[in-house]
């Protein structure tokens, strides 16, 4: 494949399953902090409209709980009617611009800052310090009994109707990032000894109920993809060998793409982000004070700055490409022209972008429109990351340079 017929690939229309898309683009969930208390705001539907417009096929809204317990903290929503209006006004105002959206269905498990009423601890695979909530009121996270991965699966169908019912393309399940379902698949957090922990296929079994639930509500040509660490980051976790093996299930099980992903959120997020730490900017917008004062003294121990490269996910995603005959999504590192068409080159399926969007919007159509003399400009100094908390949510600073005046 020539470079040019690779970058013609990356533009022309492609198929997700049933979904026809314009593109291979797709705009990764990236945490919006545009649903204060909870409820999504014009800012949110404004957000991904804009990225329609700019030409990205798939606009991926970032964490749609599943209930209220799966919650990382109260600025979060889940899906049940009082989003849905909302909701479906997102769906239709991307698909006025031409893009198709899809909803990233998640469960934080034992990450959580959140205390639900009737619910006295958060609960994942296993029994654990909850380090994350250990200044909020919720230091100790219980094991998931059987009836909490029952009820667990059916709030997963659920949500899936309900986004479906509300105008939604697609469905991306996060399976990453040391959220619940990647809990469950880390050898470092789940330590069970039933069916549901021990070997591979084990520590599976949720995430692939949780596919099973997804499909049963949503249908057989309903895209559903799933977001997979390719790595945990940190020694003990879930390294590539697993992940591929993992792959090729989920595969086997009806997948229709995987986005192939990194990090643990508690453990290793500058492995899944590369580049500058954004510590400094996000210890003035945390509100917790001994929350604030565990950042000042042990925060650089989890947010140190990490090497930024192009594609620095490119030899473990080589991996799965070998393992599998699943579309893939390539992600990680992915802010230029030549990224774009080295990812088709290499045989992935869809691209998946995060901070270059957030940079340059219009990069799909600058791209088309200025060939090699496009820049992006992101210099990945991840100020982004700490922007989610900032009024009107998640936005690069280097278009918006007085975001911080404020906290500074």
């Amino acid at each position: 494949m020539t470079p040019q017929d690779a970058l013609d690939k990356v533009f022309a229309p492609a198929r997700l399953a049933g979904l026809a898309l314009r593109n291979r683009v797709i705009k990764t969930a990236t945490f919006e902090g545009m649903c204060q208390g909870g409820v999504p705001s014009d800012d949110l539907v404004a957000h991904h409209a804009r990225m329609a417009r700019g030409g990205v096929g798939l606009s991926t809204v970032a964490y749609c709980g599943v209930s209220p317990d799966g919650l990382t903290f109260p600025d979060q929503m889940w899906m049940h009617e009082g989003v849905f209006a909302k909701l479906s006004e997102l769906a239709g105002a991307v698909h006025r611009e031409g893009g198709a959206v899809s909803a990233q269905l998640a469960h934080c498990g034992f990450f959580s800052r959140n205390r639900p009423q009737n619910i006295p601890r958060p609960r994942g695979p296993s029994a654990c310090i909850n380090q994350y909530g250990l200044f909020s009121g919720v230091p100790f996270a219980g094991a998931m009994g059987d009836a909490d991965i029952r009820k667990t699966l059916n709030e997963y169908r659920d949500a899936a109707a309900f986004v479906k019912r509300a105008g939604f393309d697609a469905i991306e399940i996060h399976m990453g990032h040391g959220y619940l379902l990647s809990q469950f698949i880390s050898p470092a957090t789940n330590k069970r000894s039933d069916a549901y922990g021990g070997s591979l296929d084990n520590r599976l079994r949720l995430p692939l109920q949780v596919l099973a639930a997804v499909r049963e509500a949503v249908g057989d040509d309903f895209p559903i993809l799933a977001k997979l660490n390719l790595s945990d980051g940190f020694a003990g976790g879930l390294e590539i060998d697993e992940s591929c093996r993992a792959a090729q299930r989920l595969a086997e099980h009806g997948l229709n793409a995987l986005v192939m992903s990194g990090g643990f959120t508690s453990r290793s997020p500058m492995y899944l982000f590369r580049g500058e730490s954004p510590l400094q900017q996000m210890i003035p917008l945390e509100t917790n004070p001994l929350q604030r004062t565990a950042m000042k003294w042990f925060g650089g121990r989890l947010f140190a700055d990490s090497p930024y490269t192009e594609m620095y996910f490119l030899e473990q995603a080589r991996r799965v490409r070998q393992a599998t005959d699943m579309p893939l999504v390539y992600l990680g590192g992915v802010s230029s022209r030549d990224s774009l068409q080295r990812a088709m080159s290499e045989g992935f399926d869809f691209v998946a972008m995060g901070r270059a969007l957030l940079r340059d919007p219009d990069l799909v159509r600058n791209i088309q429109q200025q060939g090699e003399r496009y820049a992006n400009g992101c210099t990945h100094c991840n100020q982004c990351v700490a922007s989610m908390g900032l009024p009107g949510g998640i936005r690069c600073v280097l278009n918006r340079p007085e975001s911080f005046a404020a906290v500074r």
